[in-house]
């Protein structure tokens, strides 16, 4: 079953980016397909993941607690797609060994299609009031006596932190002080779990991204822009309505920018002109929500001189060192490091092969956009990133690889270019490869 259901994800809805042209985009499904494979994954997450995850963290029983509207970010995972959650919401897991397995139990009023058994008779409470919301879980909780119970609090994990003051304050009072002592944070298990995606989801993830390249190269084409009249806003809006156009969201506001001009055009038109000219270069920062998962990208494009037949060999140059500095990230991510030591070791490399002005400020990607991963560098943090760089690195997870390069380009009187690059990797045990490849080449506007 789980063969077939990747195999059939593949075939289907898939697009290697060789079959990408420029102006094409890789299919996107349907509300219903979404629906249907969201809910898929997050059953196969729920049976596989979910009690190797409690084990590892050391919980018999982990609460998610949240209001309507405003969501424990680990219950919008754990969810059917097509649900609709009304007042508050409670899931109780409980693991009763490696035999029975994990206990999913949903006391709300959420239709939660199977993924969750209801552990509440929310009509009965309505009709004759003989057992609240609240001392339903005090029951459950009562019946099974776990000895360590995680809730989402963290002061270092945002994704981990989803229960507020009011309810656990209530949640306290309901269950009691014997169970009330028992209670921990679950930080380490949300980030597992958020962190960690199974085969399918690094699949799914890779989709998203290949979108967002084909959305790419579609705003850095002459069908978008013309030299001396389009405006780096015009891009912006362009990439974001063919994302709405597509049923999608984005990730984060999109940005596209002239990140490097001519000095001569620079004193002419100014420094502040936001309208496109021959010889920019152009950056963009984009992403996509897809499937429930978010991407995150930074590509570059040249806009052709009069006469330019391909961009100068110094922006080439820029981009290849940026290209070794990728590569050199990618060997040094190994299971059990945290980001501070990834971050060290990256730099460490970088300067003894005489990368020029290395800068890494990566993150994780999958279910959040900077969360909960290892965090490796902040642009302003070289050395350490505090608590969110001591989270250990996973297999099968997906990072940006979000870095830069300095070098000064000779044509400009030797300014400076700083070049920025970001794409998506997949780190599992079989190695880290790229989700539909990374930028080595500049999109030229002609």
């Amino acid at each position: 079953m789980k063969y077939f259901f990747g195999t059939f994800l593949a075939a289907l809805f898939l697009l290697p980016a060789s079959d990408i042209s420029k102006n094409d985009l890789p299919k996107v499904m349907s509300i219903r397909e979404q629906m249907e494979t969201v809910n898929g994954v997050t059953k196969m997450r729920l049976d596989e993941l979910l009690p190797r995850v409690m084990r590892e963290a050391d919980f018999d029983m982990w609460l998610l607690i949240s209001n309507e509207d405003n969501y424990d970010p680990v219950f919008k995972t754990m969810i059917p797609y097509d649900s609709w959650c009304p007042i508050t919401q409670v899931l109780v897991f409980y693991d009763r060994g490696p035999e029975k397995g994990v206990e999913r139990l949903n006391v709300s009023r959420t239709n939660m299609r199977g993924l969750h058994d209801n552990a509440w008779d929310a009509r009965a409470w309505d009709l004759e009031k003989k057992e609240s919301q609240w001392d339903a879980l005090a029951r459950i909780i009562r019946e099974r006596d776990p000895k360590r119970i995680g809730i989402n609090t963290s002061d270092v994990i945002w994704a981990a932190d989803g229960l507020t003051a009011s309810l656990k304050e209530k949640l306290v009072a309901s269950v009691g002080s014997t169970y009330a002592a028992r209670l921990e944070s679950a930080e380490e298990l949300s980030t597992l779990w958020l962190e960690t995606l199974l085969d399918e989801e690094i699949d799914l993830q890779a989709a998203g991204t290949a979108i967002s390249h084909a959305l790419i190269a579609d705003t850095y084409s002459n069908k978008v822009i013309t030299p001396g009249v389009t405006t780096t806003d015009d891009l912006r809006y362009h990439y974001w309505q063919r994302l709405r156009d597509l049923g999608l969201h984005k990730a984060f506001l999109p940005s596209f920018s002239i990140r490097g001009r001519d000095p001569e055009v620079e004193k002419k038109y100014g420094r502040s002109e936001n309208i496109i000219r021959r010889g920019d270069l152009l950056h963009c920062d984009v992403g996509v929500v897809y499937l429930r998962y978010n991407t995150d990208t930074q590509e570059w494009a040249y806009v052709l001189r009069r006469g330019e037949k391909d961009v100068p060999e110094t922006f080439k140059k820029i981009m290849a060192e940026g290209n070794r500095l990728q590569d050199i990230f990618r060997n040094e991510f190994k299971t059990g490091l945290t980001g501070n030591q990834i971050l060290a070791n990256i730099l460490a490399t970088a300067k003894s092969e005489g990368i020029s002005r290395p800068k890494v400020y990566s993150h994780s990607l999958g279910y959040y956009l900077h969360e909960p991963g290892p965090l490796v560098g902040l642009p302003w943090e070289q050395v350490d990133t505090g608590g969110r760089g001591e989270v250990k690195l996973v297999p099968n997870s997906i990072f940006t690889v979000e870095l830069s390069v300095t070098m000064p380009v000779p044509e400009w009187n030797d300014k400076e270019l700083r070049m920025g690059l970001e794409q998506a990797i997949a780190y599992t045990e079989g190695g880290v490869y790229y989700q539909d490849g990374r930028q080595t080449e500049f999109h030229i506007v002609r």
